[in-house]
């Protein structure tokens, strides 16, 4: 980066200030974006469990696990736009079209092997994950056709890291509202059968889904096409040859990231298929408090996301003594708006639930409750843990923060097999391993970032 570029950098960064108010006006359209696009697994979840413990129970594993091939994508992806903002700051436009190409085809050949994973590998992993026949066909309906929407997914996502990387991020939330509104109206025809359309199910849900995506990353197509801001860059230029160093460096920082997000929604998959070996009602009651526990988590995503941005800018600044004290200040904002979310779910579930979940019968409601309140706590500990260890990864001790990840989640999914298996403690006392995760992920990235080893790292 040359001298100018330097400057206009930290003029930048000295702008960005560190107010209670400022995180917030940071995180916010964060929040506003990750709350968006878990409606899509939020809305299969609510319109499968109207119509059968069945369906809703097979939709909490395969949901899972396609939320974790969503996240490969969405993590290889923020390698691009990094690469893509540091091109737009150093104003080399042609450079940024360049950045971009290449995050395209790689996302587009990452798809073809992640859709190849669900299409023949989706029988074997699902044969080793559940117990029930049921589930496990189910499971194999809805990838059938959820499968195809990766290629739409990954390549929607090399157009958001370019729309990000320069700062212009107003219609990613519009298309992710389409794309919201338009899975809500698709899943309640496919999976009902209304709108003169067939009953499906839960592969309703799968095709709904799929058709939302291809149809919301068309819409982006036609923003482009009329978008003459864009123009400058030359993205669709043929280029004479495939940039393969850009491709390199966009997979060397984006693929601790990668593994720490398979890491972590695998011990989650896993979890799911452990349940599963206690009954169908279990299931389905751990459903209803991952769909709860998804939507009071969307505070965190943001914070933790502000968390990067701005501890990366404090070391930029040479303020690396503050980020432990600026870390608690972004933690305390994250843990008072998780507070405000969940109490009321805590204090009347039936009331605020029964809109979502609102059946003759709500003894699933009613049986979810305690489980509710261990939720609680691990609400309480993910918003203060996840902005220390997110405040780690922005020191670029991203391989530090997979190796410490990969450990905790080998006692976490070890403590929830011997509960489950062994002890046969219940579905409570499975709930409850995620406490101690959090409790380590707290300890390590306070002790880590207090030891100050990740100054000698270059980033």
């Amino acid at each position: 980066m040359d001298s100018k570029s330097k400057n206009r950098f930290f003029e930048h960064c000295m702008k960005l200030n560190t107010s209670y108010r400022d995180i917030f006006s940071l995180s916010g359209p964060i929040m506003l974006g990750s709350a968006v696009q878990q409606i899509i697994v939020l809305t299969d979840g609510v319109f499968l469990y109207h119509k059968s413990e069945a369906d809703f129970g097979a939709i909490g594993i395969v949901s899972a696990f396609y939320l974790m091939i969503a996240a490969i994508g969405y993590n290889f992806s923020k390698g691009g736009q990094i690469m893509i903002a540091r091109r737009a700051g150093e104003n080399f436009p042609k450079k940024v079209g360049q950045v971009f190409q290449a995050a395209l085809i790689f996302e587009f050949f990452l798809a073809i092997a992640m859709f190849l994973v669900m299409q023949y590998g989706g029988y074997y992993i699902f044969s080793l994950l559940t117990d029930s026949d049921v589930h496990f066909y189910k499971c194999l309906e809805y990838l059938e056709f959820r499968s195809f929407g990766v290629f739409f997914s990954y390549v929607g996502l090399s157009i958001i890291a370019l729309y990000t990387g320069i700062s212009r991020t107003k219609f990613i939330l519009i298309d992710s509202i389409i794309l919201a509104i338009t899975n809500v109206v698709l899943n309640y025809g496919f999976i009902f059968g209304h709108f003169g359309l067939p009953e499906l199910g839960i592969q309703g849900a799968g095709i709904a889904s799929t058709i939302a995506e291809a149809f919301a990353f068309f819409i982006f197509l036609i923003y482009i096409a009329f978008d003459k801001k864009i123009r400058k860059y030359r993205l669709f230029t043929i280029p004479k040859v495939i940039d393969i160093d850009a491709i390199k460096t966009q997979v060397r920082i984006s693929a601790p990231v990668v593994a720490q997000a398979v890491v972590g929604l695998g011990s989650g998959f896993v979890f799911l298929g452990l349940i599963d070996n206690l009954g169908e009602r279990p299931l389905a009651i751990t459903n209803v408090v991952r769909i709860v526990f998804l939507a009071l988590s969307i505070p965190t995503w943001g914070f933790t996301s502000g968390a990067n941005t701005l501890v990366s800018n404090y070391i930029a600044l040479g303020k690396e003594d503050q980020i432990i004290s600026l870390l608690w200040k972004i933690s305390k904002i994250c843990l008072l708006w998780t507070c405000i979310l969940l109490l009321p779910i805590l204090l009347f579930p039936k009331m605020i639930l029964y809109p979502l979940f609102g059946k003759q019968d709500m003894s699933l409601i009613a049986d979810a409750e305690p489980i509710f309140y261990i939720m609680g706590i691990i609400l309480l500990l993910f918003s203060v843990s996840a902005v220390f260890f997110n405040g780690l990864a922005a020191t670029g001790a991203t391989s530090f923060g997979l190796l410490i990840q990969t450990l905790i989640v080998f006692i976490y999914l070890v403590n929830v097999y011997v509960v489950i298996e062994i002890v046969e403690g219940g579905l409570a006392w499975a709930w409850a391993a995620e406490i101690l995760y959090w409790v380590i992920i707290f300890i390590v990235s306070i002790w880590f970032l207090k030891s100050k080893r990740w100054l000698s790292l270059k980033v």
